[in-house]
């Protein structure tokens, strides 16, 4: 019979950051075949790994690690910073690389102060806060570029990739607050009663991100 300290529960964000952690699971040696299906599951449980995967909304990962639903999730730094929830980060697993930052529409003066419309009211008010800005943030929960250009804000503060969507709705990128990739973070309580089964798992991803590092030529 297994004793309830052999598994881990790990929460992982459904979408676009999902093949990619698979793909960085299995070549640590996790066969993820079933959880690659097309399914509407929720809970994978994998007999031979001891190990559960739970899918979730990456806002809701830290709250299930926070809680100890959930021993270890893989969530991105974005919504980390915003929840500030009291977890271990673990490791960089350089999945979905962006960065968090600054815009405004083309054309306009630097922001010296204003409206901010974002998805990350808490990050944004530190961000400002930390230069002695007078400013009001406007929480949006999508499509934040359309803010300046309907006059609603004076910048935003969201993720770019490419920067694409900016240039093609006449916004600059001003500021960098961060860059941003996917984290696994842990439970501290699982941290410490499970820690060599999360530390077997951290080391085997460690080996996974140390060969695929693009060495300087």
């Amino acid at each position: 019979m297994l004793a309830a300290n052999d598994w881990l529960t790990i929460a992982l964000a459904k979408g676009r950051i999902l093949p990619p952690t698979l793909d960085l699971f299995e070549a640590a040696g996790i066969n993820c075949d079933e959880v690659r299906e097309e399914s509407r599951k929720l809970i994978f449980t994998l007999e031979e790994h001891k190990l559960r995967f739970i899918m979730a909304k990456p806002t809701d990962i830290p709250t299930y690690v926070e809680y100890g639903v959930a021993d270890l999730g893989v969530v991105g730094k974005d919504v980390l910073m915003e929840q500030d929830k009291e977890l271990y980060e673990l490791l960089d697993l350089g999945i979905g690389p962006c960065r968090l930052s600054v815009a405004r529409k083309a054309g306009c003066e630097d922001f010296s102060g204003g409206y901010v419309a974002t998805k990350y009211p808490r990050t944004a008010e530190r961000h400002f806060q930390g230069q002695g800005k007078q400013f009001e943030v406007i929480k949006l929960h999508g499509s934040i570029e359309l803010a300046p250009l309907l006059n609603l804000a004076d910048v935003i503060v969201d993720l770019v990739s490419t920067g694409k969507t900016l240039v093609e709705n006449n916004l600059v990128e001003t500021e960098t607050i961060a860059y941003i990739t996917s984290r696994l973070v842990a439970n501290p309580g699982s941290y410490q009663v499970k820690g060599g089964r999360v530390m077997d798992l951290v080391n085997r991803l460690e080996q996974v991100l140390d060969v695929n590092e693009v060495k300087p030529c």
